[in-house]
């Protein structure tokens, strides 16, 4: 059974930074991509930025210079360091993964709440 399990949302104010996790079980970690999605209200769910199984990263221009991903398969985890928050960056922010490459795999975690207000 494949769980990932995000953490590390919550309440900061513009120009702020806040890390995200995201635990993965029930995968051979390394051999996924490991992506982040974020779903405004009202707004569909958009890919942020991914980091394949051989590290190679993909992000979308919104956050080029403010946010980067990084993995540590040694502990089944992705971190997903934002910095420089934005009000627009107000979502619920999900985890996924998908073999290899993948921009979008199959498995979800439940998602975290991130709140960019002052």
């Amino acid at each position: 059974q494949v769980q990932l399990v995000e953490s590390g949302g919550g309440l900061v104010q513009p120009g702020e930074s806040l890390r995200l996790s995201c635990t993965a079980s029930g995968i051979v970690f390394s051999d996924y991509a490991m992506n982040w999605y974020r779903q405004a209200p009202g707004k569909e769910r958009e890919f942020v930025i991914g980091i394949t199984s051989g590290s190679t990263l993909n992000y979308v221009d919104a956050v080029k210079g403010r946010f980067t991903i990084s993995r540590d398969n040694a502990k089944n985890t992705v971190y997903l360091q934002m910095n420089a928050l934005r009000p627009e960056d107000t979502a619920v922010y999900y985890c996924n993964a998908g073999l290899f490459s993948a921009l979008e795999g199959d498995y979800w975690g439940q998602g975290t709440q991130v709140t960019v207000s002052s």
